[in-house]
């Protein structure tokens, strides 16, 4: 393959949770190595791509940023048909936040794929000193609900392309044990 462009295997990826946990930061991080620092609340969706190469494979990432607020909430559903991952997303500064995360789990379960790979992940790390939610929780909260957890800073990358690598690679391997199967 010699166009960029070109790809193996797409995945859906979208990124859901409360309004001003990060998703956007996380998707810039993700697809420009960048954090924009003037706040612009998402609305409907956006979209990046990124390809990424597992295994000698050409994997492209369609990541979906589903805008957080009540308003779009009706919308919301239409997005989560063919989900082959879902980046759960809270503020670890911002307990309201995490306490929605149950509701976003139930909406994406009743809603999306049910072979859909879900990270659980507690953004804005570097926010240590104002932290509301122990990482103890959610990872208790992870392992009952059977998601995977990882904290980040979409300010300062940290864990940010652990976190992408992770629910590619999980996505892959799904998809390789259903072809078995």
């Amino acid at each position: 393959m010699s166009d960029s462009n070109e790809y193996d295997h797409l995945f859906k990826i979208v990124f859901i949770g409360d309004v001003r946990v990060g998703k956007s930061n996380l998707l810039s991080q993700i697809t420009y190595d960048r954090f924009n620092t003037e706040y612009k609340s998402t609305i409907g969706v956006e979209f990046a791509t990124r390809i990424l190469n597992i295994d000698g494979k050409r994997l492209k990432a369609q990541m979906w940023d589903v805008a957080g607020g009540e308003r779009y909430r009706a919308i919301t559903f239409a997005y989560y048909r063919n989900v082959a991952g879902t980046i759960l997303v809270y503020d670890i500064s911002n307990y309201s936040s995490y306490k929605n995360i149950p509701r976003w789990l139930k909406e994406i379960r009743n809603n999306g794929n049910s072979r859909n790979r879900i990270l659980l992940l507690g953004n804005k790390s570097d926010l240590e000193n104002q932290r509301e939610v122990s990482r103890e929780e959610a990872k208790v909260f992870a392992a009952e609900n059977g998601l995977d957890f990882i904290e980040t800073s979409a300010l300062d990358g940290t864990g940010v392309e652990a976190a992408f690598q992770w629910i590619m690679t999980s996505s892959y391997k799904l998809l390789l044990n259903d072809s078995i199967h």
